[in-house]
Order: structure tokens, then C-alpha cells, then sequence
């Protein structure tokens, strides 16, 4: 299974916002379209990422107030992408070796959208569901 794939399931929905937002805006997105991130894209082009993570570690930890504080301060630029055609083993081992869970997917400089390691995950469930059954298929029907 690609990415490709998974976008065609759950949809390409990219949320995005604007580096010079104030943090507690970007949040009531983040609440608004109940996702874990959302990209920073300016003109067409991937700026960055802020993720309830950024929130947490780089607002909350340090006593910053996030109507106070812009994106562009706290948003992660160095970017992780995936292609559409990469596989969903490449996008986990990424995900894990990276720490990461969201993963931009862009081809040619162009957002097609973004997987979470919930989308991975859930892929790859029903991959191994469908290897079980054709497995437990070919080992009934070799036994009569």
C-alpha cells in the first residue's frame, strides 16, 4: 500500500495557516478541524508544521502565552516529507526513526495532503487482516 492509497481513503484535506497568526489562533484551527497539526504555507509553498506537540513543548513548558506568540516562532521548518508513491513501511520507519506523527505528503513542491501515524497504522491493520484471511483461505481450501 502507498501513500497515494491513503489519501484516496481518508481524503487529501490539507488545513493550513499563515506563520504571523498568533499561536492561540492556529490552536482554535487545530480544535476546529480536530487534527494533531497543521501545515504553515505561504504562497503555495511548505513553510512548516505546528503540531499540539510545538504547543506543548515550546508554549506551555516555557511560560510563553500563545495569544502573545506567532507560529513562526515555535512551527517546525525542518521539514519531513513523503511522496505519494512512497510505501506505508518507508512512511513508519520515517515516523518512528524521525519521532514525528504527521508526515506531509508533496510531489513537485505541491501539497497533496498529510498522513498521521493513525492513517499508517490503520493502513497497515488492514493489510495484515487481508494477508490473515487470504492465508486462512489457502490453508482451508488446500485441506479438502
Amino acid at each position: 500500500m502507498t501513500v497515494n492509497q491513503i489519501l484516496n481513503e481518508k481524503g487529501a484535506d490539507v488545513y493550513s495557516i499563515i506563520s504571523k497568526i498568533s499561536v492561540y489562533d492556529a490552536l482554535k484551527v487545530l480544535g476546529e478541524k480536530n487534527v494533531g497539526a497543521v501545515l504553515v504555507i505561504e504562497e503555495g509553498v511548505l513553510k512548516g508544521i505546528l503540531s499540539e506537540r510545538d504547543y506543548a513543548r515550546k508554549i506551555v513548558l516555557k511560560n510563553k502565552a500563545s495569544k502573545d506568540t506567532v507560529v513562526s516562532e515555535i512551527m517546525e521548518t525542518n521539514l519531513i516529507t513523503v511522496g505519494p508513491t512512497d510505501s506505508l513501511d518507508y512512511c513508519m520507519e520515517l515516523m518512528s526513526s524521525k519521532r514525528i506523527r504527521h508526515l506531509p505528503v508533496v510531489e513537485v513542491g505541491r501539497v497533496l495532503g498529510v498522513i498521521s501515524i493513525g492513517d499508517v497504522v490503520k493502513s497497515i491493520i488492514e493489510v495484515q487482516k487481508e494477508t490473515i484471511q487470504h492465508l486462512d483461505s489457502y490453508i482451508n481450501g488446500s485441506n479438502l
